[in-house]
Parts: C-alpha cells; sequence; structure tokens
C-alpha cells in the first residue's frame, strides 16, 4: 500500500469541505415537503411522504462539482444541512437566530433562509413527530425526560436508520428490477382485506418512490451530458460523458462495471439521507458485493488501481458533503455532527461448502488503502477480526491506524457470529454481519431499525438516586423513593447499596422504553421510510414497512453512559466506606452535596482517588462488582420487547449497548459528583472504556478489565477507545506487539471491539490553541472519528485528558 499519495483534485476537495467551518443550511426539501403535505392532506401518511419525496427529487437544485467522479449532493450548497420540518419545528423556530455562533456544530443561516423557515413552521405546529410524542408522554415521562436522566431527543427529531439495506440486491435487480418486483407483489395483493389496503398504500408508495429517484439519476445524466459539451480539457471531457452514461445506464439497469456499481451504491446511500435525516447509514460489506465488478474490471485492463482509488476517494468526499442538523443539546451528544456511515471490510464468509472462510479480498485492499490516503472522517471505516484474519492485512490495517485519524476500528467475528445464532439468526445471515455506524452490528438488509440508538440513559446519575432516598442530585426530582441514603447513613451494607441500585436501574429501563414505545409508534404512523424499507427483507413480500415489522431480524438496543463512572463509584464505597472504614457515609454524602470544595474534601477525594481501585486496570474488586451491577439492567431488559415484537420479524427485543457517542460530556455536565472522585459537570467516562487517566498499568490491563464484563449480552456494542502516543507504533517491532495485543485481546479476553487514536497530546493543545493551522486533523471521539478543531471545546479537553498508553 502507498499512503502518503492523494490525487491533487482529491486533495482540492478535500481541503475544500475541511476549511468550511460554519456550513450553511438548505431549505429546499423543507419547501417542497410543505408543499405537498398541504396538496395531499386527504391521502394516508405514507402517499404524502411518497409525493413528498417525489415533489423534492423533481424541484431540487443539483450540480457537479470540482472534478467529482461520483455524483450526487445532498443539498443546494456544499456541506449544507437539509431541515426536515415532519419531525420537528420546535427547536428550529427556538434556535434559529442563534446557529451560527453554537460552539462546534454552528450553521450560517441567511435573512432569506429565516423567512422561509418561519413562513413553513406554522403548517407544522402540532404536527411532528416530536409534538405527537409529547401528546402520548404521561406526565411521568414528560419529568424524567425534563430531567435528562433519559434522553430520547435524537430519536423524535430525525428518522432512525441505523441500519444497511440490501445493496447487493439493487445491484443485481437494477431499479427496473426492483420496480417489477414491486409491481408483482402489487398484482398479487388482495386489497378487499384491512391488511391487504394497508399494503396497497404501501406498494403504491414504494412505485412512486422508485420511479421519482430514476428520474433523479436521469438529471444527473442530462446535466453530466450538458457539462460534456462546453468542457475544454479533454480528460474531463471523457469523465463527464461516462458519468453521463453511467448514469443513465444505472437509472434504469443494473451496473455492468465498477464506476457504475459504486455509483449505483452512493445513489442508494443519498437517497436514504434524503429521504429521512436518521444517521448511522452504512453501506455494509461493501468489499463483498462490489469485489466482483473491480476485480473483473482490474483483470481486463478497463480499470487501474490509481484510478479504482480515486473512485473511492471520490465517493467518500461525497460521504464528508453529507451533513445533519441537530438541536443545541442534541449537538452537544454528537460531537462534531457525525454521520457515521460505515464501510464495513474483512471478517469471514462461508464457501460453498458452508465452511467458514477469510474473506479479505482485492476490493478490502483497495478500500483500506483509499481510506488510509484520504485521512477523512467519512466513511467510519470497520474491520471485522477473527482468529484467521490475514496477518499481513491486520498489519496493512495497522499502518493506516499509525496514520493517526482513528480508523479502522476492530469488531470480532468470535463473539458476534456465535451470540448472532444464538439470538436465532440464520447461520449464513450470521456470518454476513456488518459494523453499522458506531460499533454495533447488524445483517445488512435483513435487520430493522437502531440495533443501537434508541434512548440513551445516565447510569451514573441513577446511582445517585440509588444513593439518597430516590432523589436526582441534579434537579431534587425523585421518582422512585426509597428510606436509604449515605447522608442518613442508614446503609446496613455494600448489598444494600446494590440492592437500591437494582431497584433504580430497573425503574429507569422500564421508563427508557416505555419512552421508546411512545417514540417508535409515532414513527411508524407519522414518517415511514418507504425507499428505505423496500431495500429490507421482508417488507416487500410482508407489504410492511421496516417499522411495522417488515424486517427479516429486529433488535435494539439503548445506550447506557458512564458505565466506568458506575465501576468505580461502587467500589469506592464498597472498600473505602464498608470495608477500609476510611470515609463515613455522612462524609461521603456530605463531599458530593459540596463538590469535595475545600482542603478537607480534597483530601477526601484524593483518597478515593488514590486508595479505591479503578476499572481499567485489571482488577477484580472494581471490575467484577460493575459486571455485577450492569448485569442488573441486562437482565431487566429481557423482560421487554419492541413495538415491532410478534409483528413479522424473528426477535423484537432488547439488549444493551455502550456506544455512547459523545453523550459522555453533555451527560457529565447535568451530573453531579459522584463517588469515584470525579467533580460535578466534568465529562463521565466514555463507552465502555475506563475513566480517562484512571487506567494506570497499560493497553493489557485495560483489555483485562473490559474481557470481564458481559460482552456477549451487550449486543448493541462494547466500546473500547484506546489512545497510543505516535512512538508507540514507530518501528516494525512495536506494530507487531500491537496486532498481536489485538489479536490476544479478541482471541483470548473475549474483546467486543477496539479503536485507536494515534495522535500526541501535545498535538491536540496545539490545534486547540491554533485551529486554523489544524483544519485537518482528525481524532477518534467515540465510535466514529471527527475533525479535531470542529468539536466543542468541551469535547476537546475530554480527548485530550484520556490516558495516552505506551505499548
Amino acid at each position: 500500500m502507498e499512503l502518503n499519495y492523494l490525487p491533487k483534485r482529491i486533495q482540492d476537495r478535500k481541503k475544500a469541505l475541511v476549511n468550511i467551518v460554519t456550513p450553511p443550511i438548505c431549505t429546499e426539501r423543507a419547501v417542497a415537503y410543505t408543499k405537498a403535505y398541504r396538496e395531499n392532506e386527504d391521502k394516508p401518511v405514507i402517499v404524502q411522504r411518497a409525493l413528498a419525496l417525489e415533489e423534492h427529487l423533481r424541484t431540487r437544485t443539483i450540480w457537479i462539482d470540482n472534478d467529482e467522479l461520483i455524483v450526487g449532493n445532498q443539498a443546494s450548497k456544499l456541506r449544507a444541512a437539509p431541515i426536515f420540518p415532519e419531525y420537528t419545528v420546535r427547536w428550529i423556530e427556538a434556535e434559529i437566530d442563534d446557529l451560527a455562533d453554537r460552539p462546534g456544530a454552528g450553521f450560517a443561516v441567511t435573512e432569506e433562509d429565516k423567512e422561509v423557515i418561519h413562513s413553513l413552521t406554522p403548517y407544522w405546529r402540532g404536527k411532528t413527530v416530536q409534538d405527537r410524542c409529547y401528546g402520548m408522554f404521561t406526565e411521568e415521562q414528560q419529568a424524567i425526560l425534563a430531567t435528562t436522566i433519559i434522553k430520547a431527543e435524537g430519536n423524535m427529531t430525525s428518522g432512525d436508520a441505523h441500519l444497511a439495506v440490501d445493496n447487493e440486491k439493487i445491484l443485481a435487480l437494477g431499479l427496473d428490477g426492483l420496480i417489477t418486483e414491486v409491481d408483482d407483489f402489487r398484482q398479487s395483493n388482495d386489497i378487499s382485506t384491512y391488511e391487504g389496503l394497508k399494503k396497497e398504500q404501501f406498494y403504491k408508495s414504494v412505485d412512486i418512490v422508485l420511479r421519482a429517484i430514476q428520474q433523479h439519476i436521469l438529471r444527473f445524466a442530462e446535466l453530466a451530458s450538458e457539462m460534456a459539451k462546453t468542457e475544454q480539457n479533454t480528460k474531463r471531457k471523457a469523465e463527464l460523458e461516462t458519468i453521463s452514461v453511467n448514469c443513465e445506464h444505472i437509472a434504469y439497469h443494473a451496473p455492468t462495471n465498477f464506476w457504475q456499481a459504486l455509483q449505483l451504491s452512493y445513489f442508494v446511500q443519498l437517497m436514504l439521507q434524503i429521504e429521512s435525516n436518521g444517521h448511522s447509514v452504512s453501506f455494509g460489506r461493501m468489499d463483498q458485493y462490489l469485489n466482483d465488478y473491480y476485480v473483473n474490471d482490474i483483470y481486463n485492463g478497463t480499470l487501474e488501481l490509481g484510478f479504482a482509488l480515486e473512485l473511492l476517494q471520490s465517493c467518500w468526499l461525497k460521504l464528508l458533503e453529507v451533513n445533519k442538523i441537530r438541536s443545541g443539546a442534541h449537538s452537544k451528544a454528537s460531537a462534531g455532527s457525525p454521520l457515521y456511515q460505515n464501510v464495513c471490510i474483512g471478517g469471514q464468509r462461508l464457501d460453498n461448502q458452508g465452511n467458514p472462510v477469510d474473506a479479505v479480498n482485492p476490493l478490502s485492499w483497495a478500500i483500506l488503502e483509499s481510506c488510509g490516503q484520504l485521512r477523512s472522517t467519512q466513511p467510519n471505516l470497520s474491520v471485522r477480526y477473527h482468529e484467521g484474519l490475514d496477518q499481513e492485512f491486520l498489519m496493512g490495517c495497522i499502518e493506516v491506524i499509525k496514520c493517526g485519524f482513528g480508523m479502522p476500528a476492530f469488531n470480532n467475528d468470535e463473539i458476534v457470529i456465535p451470540e448472532f445464532i444464538k439470538l436465532g439468526v440464520e447461520r449464513e445471515d450470521a456470518y454476513n454481519y456488518a459494523s453499522i455506524g458506531c460499533i454495533e452490528t447488524a445483517v445488512p438488509g435483513k435487520w430493522g431499525y437502531r440495533c443501537t440508538g434508541m434512548s440513551f440513559i445516565n447510569f451514573a446519575r441513577i446511582l445517585l438516586a440509588a444513593l439518597n432516598e430516590g432523589k436526582d442530585a441534579t434537579t431534587g426530582e425523585c421518582f422512585l423513593p426509597h428510606d436509604k441514603s449515605l447522608a442518613k447513613g442508614n446503609f446496613a451494607g455494600m448489598d444494600e447499596v446494590m440492592a437500591s441500585w437494582a431497584d433504580q436501574v430497573r425503574y429507569y429501563a422500564r421508563k427508557s422504553i416505555e419512552i421508546d414505545t411512545v417514540v417508535d409508534s409515532v414513527l411508524e404512523n407519522q414518517a415511514q421510510d418507504i425507499f428505505c424499507s423496500s431495500l429490507v427483507d421482508n417488507c416487500l413480500p410482508s407489504g410492511k414497512t421496516v417499522k411495522e415489522g417488515g424486517a427479516k431480524y429486529d433488535w435494539v438496543s439503548g445506550l447506557q453512559v458512564g458505565i466506568a463512572n458506575l465501576g468505580n463509584s461502587l467500589a469506592a464505597i464498597k472498600h473505602l466506606v464498608f470495608e477500609d472504614k476510611k470515609i463515613s457515609q455522612p462524609e461521603l454524602a456530605k463531599a458530593l452535596e459540596e463538590n469535595f470544595e475545600g482542603s478537607e474534601q480534597e483530601q477526601l477525594r484524593q483518597r478515593i482517588l488514590n486508595f479505591a481501585p479503578k476499572y481499567g486496570n485489571d482488577d477484580d474488586s472494581v471490575d467484577l462488582l460493575l459486571a455485577e451491577a450492569y448485569s442488573v439492567y441486562i437482565d431487566e431488559l429481557n423482560n421487554f420487547v419492541n413495538t415491532r415484537y410478534g409483528r413479522g420479524p424473528i426477535g423484537g427485543g432488547y439488549y444493551a449497548g455502550t456506544s455512547s457517542i459523545s453523550a459522555n460530556v453533555p451527560f457529565g455536565a447535568s451530573t453531579m459528583a459522584t463517588p469515584d472522585g470525579r467533580k460535578a459537570t466534568t465529562p463521565l467516562a466514555e463507552g465502555a472504556s475506563p475513566s480517562s487517566g484512571s487506567d494506570r498499568l497499560g493497553p493489557t490491563a485495560v483489555y483485562n478489565s473490559v474481557g470481564k464484563i458481559q460482552a456477549d449480552k451487550i449486543l448493541g456494542g462494547v466500546l473500547l477507545n484506546q489512545k497510543l502516543s505516535p512512538a508507540a507504533v514507530a518501528s516494525e517491532s512495536d506494530k507487531l506487539k500491537l496486532s498481536m495485543l489485538i489479536r490476544t485481546f479478541f482471541n483470548h479476553h473475549r474483546g467486543w471491539h477496539v479503536q485507536y487514536n494515534i495522535v500526541s497530546r501535545d498535538t491536540l493543545l496545539a490545534a486547540k490553541r491554533n485551529p486554523e493551522q489544524y483544519r485537518d486533523l482528525v481524532v477518534r471521539v467515540a465510535g466514529y472519528s471527527a475533525f479535531f478543531t470542529a468539536l466543542s471545546p468541551d469535547a476537546q479537553d475530554d480527548i485530550i485528558a484520556r490516558t495516552e498508553h505506551e505499548l
């Protein structure tokens, strides 16, 4: 691999995108959707949505720019974020004047934009997904959401996504073939029944959308042809002509070469992002479904490796163009405005005899090399690890990791595949799983929405309520009162603390799922994703959207934040309060209430920091305590199902997940001091990683600690971030040592996931001081990478504070 080369036009395009510090918004989608909804109020919502997408695709601004090889723009301006009014207008109306000033998540809004938005929002008031959710929430649920112990705003204010569709199917059939399939189901449907009538509206909507997409792709064919007529550069003229031919062909037919296949795959991605602004729309196993096109073109001499890398990089830059605007509160939990568009490579496949074999192929290498050269935040590149993974490929991955942009991340086949099979996933499907979004996993084209990404729950605040009569330390609200508190000193021992934790976390687990149920029911009826459903099995045969239970498989996960803080806090209480008796219960309560302020309280805090065991150091006295506490939540989830249960898919249940994105920062900002010595309003621990600075014995000890929690039960993902100094992977022996560490973690400690930040503290501090000099510096935030200077100062500080390991 050659990782130090990047074509000039790719360099220029990347620079243009990276230097858009405050991207604009785009109102075109909002205008089209409002017009279509108003004109079709007599029709079912699903048909309204189909006609709205048709109207938008027919009227929106399109462009082909800057020598790009893969075409298709999400918005009218470069990196502009469209407005999706059917989900929410509440925060848009409230925050429209201040969007440009938000730290790390600013958007430029013109006076004309404001006029357009204010002219549209009155129509949507009371009709949006968010409004209808609040119309269904109980007073208790609304009160809990107001405290932010549970957070579900993102689920109400945008689409679901968190899935990969069946790209392989559309590549094989083409759009004409998919339309024919829809027509066949429609013709055999009995519309004399209630279910048949519902199916008819679904099939009708899918037909409208697919034909609208065909016409939209043809618009790009026509634009490229017109541009070619006046293009003076011979090479670019030929490229535009090819782009036109490609688009005209794939508007109807299955692709015949790699360029066409990649372009159609991108158009699918683009349409999913335009239909719904849900994030974590992922490509699945791109190296598997595009490899034959790639190899055939390389073998036939119609495609050179260098140009193939350019095609891939052009596609990656188109992903970087895709943008999403969130409310001020939501943006803090998604620092850097990520879209988490995951591309998964490597892993295993089943041969013709049904035996698992290493799936690394020539396109796996090309994708890896293209990302290593580009060093961007998109795609979110993941590698499926297994014990038989080719060592040369693993070393190639480490070479790319060494580039310092936090990719690729690794998921472990040795856990995911067997656990999926235990759930009821067919063996062939389990071997074809892919990383989705951050670190979560699902079967592309066969799994429903949100394999993770349901409501967020703050473990640290729940623990504080367990320690103080059920009262939330931040707001004083009390939802499940009890009579035990540290202040009274009436916990008889650690067993009573754990029992109080169990009661509280079970209560909040139930409330989070009650809230999920409301949101899911509203999304099902108000915001159907029609194109998405056409590419998820078994939606078309069943005549159901994904949200109605049309997918073959459907398990979901919420996100639990503050895992390490929970373990460290419980360990401090157990060892310093009950066993060693160095701190009394009232003393600890007073210190927490006063945020460890003053010399006496600071001395107590230092005792906690220095003498209580910390998760991340291979210490059973804390690791197993954390595992026990987490298992209560995991066990409680077994009592619940999602809204699709019993309506078609295999599964329909819940499992746990630790991929907290950057929510550890705003969740920490709303959390008072905790018994692990953490001061009020400071960040909580990220993912399943140790608290910053508390893991003092190196990466192996961290692996050992993480390996003790129930990774096989946390199928929403066990996120582990590791930060290494560039010197740690400088030599060949260092890189070999890292490959051995990765194999040990996955093979012997049953690790679920690991990813690496290879960037020095000095570089991060310099970038914070002089952001204009470091616009292209990429760091791993959580299960995704972001441009460091695009993060808020709090998120930057959190990354700087993480422990920097040596090997």
